[in-house]
């Protein structure tokens, strides 16, 4: 086990730009990839570099997540390393919840200072890659930064959505701005830094961006979360911190994508079923863990699949799915067109059909989804029809939601046999 690091995961606020899909839960604790959760990436990454020392820091709907935790992270209790979710709670000190990232670490502070470690790797609960955070670390070490931040280049639109790094001639970091306007960037230029040549892209993608990976020496940290009256990282400490300490880039070379918000989060799932997808759960050398389940293998009855994924444990008869995920024990009846969509699955089989009318569980027949996300426990009745056939961007529906133009239909919702969206 690696002794001289920590791992803390933040689990982000109330997650609204991922609702539907956080009323019931955390953003870590959303399903993503058919069968995983998001917080899988984080803690697989970690466990990976021998990183066994994992904090969680999380306060809203973190009833699922605890469980997912419990049930999947079981580590050796000899070995000393752990996985734990730190929830927000008010102390005579301070009765507030956490504010920021920064505020949430600084009211943890007390809980991770009992163990041992040099650096603090901090991560988010809610992006998806893969990362060795052992060249991480060492870069850090090697470097004798006190901040090390986790970088990769990005074109202009991009840019406007996400922190941007300046360097000095030594390849530090002097300078970031958090979402700078497009006409700010004309200003600022081109920001790689010297002797960076592992992108061949860098003319389409001139500017260098944060990823929201942080490795802090210990004694930094700890001062800068003393000293410093700032609740969140990247808007106020690490810019903040830039004058008085040496904070340096990470150059990442691999595919990352933040799934913060509904539209991508769709994104990057329906990518999964490609046959060139940037980002695969499955690798020979670092998989992604999630929970054990004890399903059986899916079966399919005369279906057309192409560009998919099929979780295990699920039934689909007769029907077409295109370039969509579909999660574990999803059961899929004849007739039904699924395109381009997300299905999460479903938490239990129903044994029979409901007596009081209402749709089985599940994509009912004859029913048609195009660009939908289906959260777990839904029924979608017969001859239903989710499109959205006028274009809608933005809307709070019957017993769905429109976002970025995408369909939602919430956890345990129910689409009436023949309606129309």
């Amino acid at each position: 086990m690696t002794k001289d690091t920590l791992a803390i995961i933040l689990g982000g606020g109330q997650g609204a730009r991922l609702f539907p899909l956080t009323a019931t839960r955390s953003k870590p604790a959303v399903p993503i990839g058919g069968k995983y959760r998001l917080i899988d990436v984080p803690i697989s990454n970690c466990l990976h570099a021998d990183i066994r020392r994992i904090f969680i820091l999380t306060q809203f709907n973190s009833a699922s997540l605890n469980r997912h935790i419990s049930h999947t992270y079981q580590l050796d209790m000899f070995s000393g390393g752990f996985v734990e979710i730190l929830a927000a709670e008010q102390t005579p000190d301070n009765p507030n919840w956490y504010q920021g990232t920064a505020d949430a670490v600084r009211q943890a502070v007390r809980h991770f200072t009992q163990h041992e470690a040099d650096y603090y790797l901090i991560l988010a609960g809610d992006h998806l890659y893969r990362m060795d955070y052992c060249d991480l670390v060492d870069a850090h070490r090697d470097r004798h930064a006190d901040i090390t931040i986790a970088a990769q280049p990005v074109d202009p639109q991009t840019a406007t959505q996400m922190g941007i790094f300046q360097f000095d001639s030594e390849g530090r970091i002097v300078a970031f701005e958090e979402k700078p306007k497009a006409a700010r960037l004309q200003t600022i230029g081109r920001s790689i830094p010297p002797g960076a040549t592992f992108s061949q892209h860098t003319d389409e993608q001139p500017f260098m961006a944060s990823m929201g990976v942080y490795v802090f020496s210990r004694d930094v940290l700890l001062e800068i979360l003393e000293n410093e009256s700032g609740i969140d990282f990247g808007r106020e400490l690490i810019p903040g911190a830039l004058q008085k300490y040496r904070v340096s880039p990470y150059l990442y070379r691999g595919y990352w994508a933040d799934v913060g918000t509904i539209e991508s989060f769709y994104d990057a799932n329906v990518m999964l079923g490609r046959a060139a997808a940037p980002f695969r759960f499955w690798d020979p050398k670092h998989p992604i863990y999630t929970h054990l389940r004890h399903l059986p293998g899916s079966r399919l009855t005369d279906c057309h699949v192409r560009d998919a994924l099929i979780s295990e444990g699920s039934f689909l008869d007769r029907c077409q799915i295109h370039d969509s995920v579909v999660g574990i024990r999803a059961h899929i009846e004849s007739g039904a067109q699924v395109t381009r969509s997300v299905l999460l699955g479903a938490d239990f089989y129903e044994d029979g059909v409901p007596i009081d009318g209402t749709p089985a569980l599940g994509v009912g027949r004859d029913v048609v989804l195009d660009r939908v996300i289906i959260d777990k426990n839904a029924r979608i009745g017969d001859g239903a029809r989710l499109v959205n056939e006028k274009n809608i961007e933005h809307a709070d529906g019957d017993g769905y939601y429109i976002r970025g133009g995408i369909i939602v239909v919430p956890k345990g919702g129910v689409i009436p046999p023949g309606m129309v969206v």
